[in-house]
């Protein structure tokens, strides 16, 4: 591997780390080791192959653009706390499991409108990242996350605000911003 790669693998951990509080190789090794999961079965309960999950793990890729695997990875990793401290039985597991892999972010962005979004201006990416900076300085992105996912059935609008400013990226939140600040 050389320099170039080694630098854009460091640079997607970091944001990892940014995003989830640690790598997601070490997230996907807890996950392994408490619920019995080997890569082949973890895939397709996060909705990725499992050739992007080698990718995210060894930071060839620094996430998934799947809008259900954020969600999925934080209910992995409830179910995984669950299992560590022996709240869950061994045989919930698999049916947990199998809940995860159907679970759809209904959730995410809104459905477009008859307008095109306008151009993100300065002062429209100057408010996102401002927004940005605030929740991921109060919060790590898997706290967002979890918080997003308590509120969804109760609030939506909250839960939507969460994933896409607290863990999503700057393009998903401004094309949200733009969308509620139409004239």
């Amino acid at each position: 591997m050389d320099t170039t790669q080694q630098a854009a693998r460091a640079k997607a951990k970091g944001q990892q780390r940014l995003w989830y509080g640690t790598p997601l190789g070490d997230i996907f090794q807890g996950l392994f080791d408490d619920l019995g999961l080997n890569q082949a079965r973890l895939a397709p309960v996060l909705g990725v192959s499992a050739p992007m999950l080698s990718q995210l793990a060894s930071g060839q890729r620094a996430n998934s653009h799947n809008a259900a695997f954020v969600p999925r990875l934080t209910m992995l990793r409830e179910l995984a706390r669950q299992k560590r401290e022996g709240t869950v039985e061994e045989g919930e597991v698999a049916a947990r499991l199998e809940m995860i892999s159907q679970h759809r972010s209904e959730v995410f962005l809104p459905a477009p409108r008859e307008k095109a979004p306008k151009p993100a201006g300065p002062t429209v990416l100057r408010a996102v990242r401002e927004i940005q900076d605030a929740l991921r300085a109060t919060a790590h992105a898997a706290d967002l996350l979890d918080a997003a996912e308590a509120l969804a059935k109760t609030h939506p609008e909250l839960a939507e605000f969460l994933w896409v400013y607290g863990a999503g990226r700057t393009a998903q939140a401004v094309e949200h911003y733009q969308t509620l600040h139409r004239d």
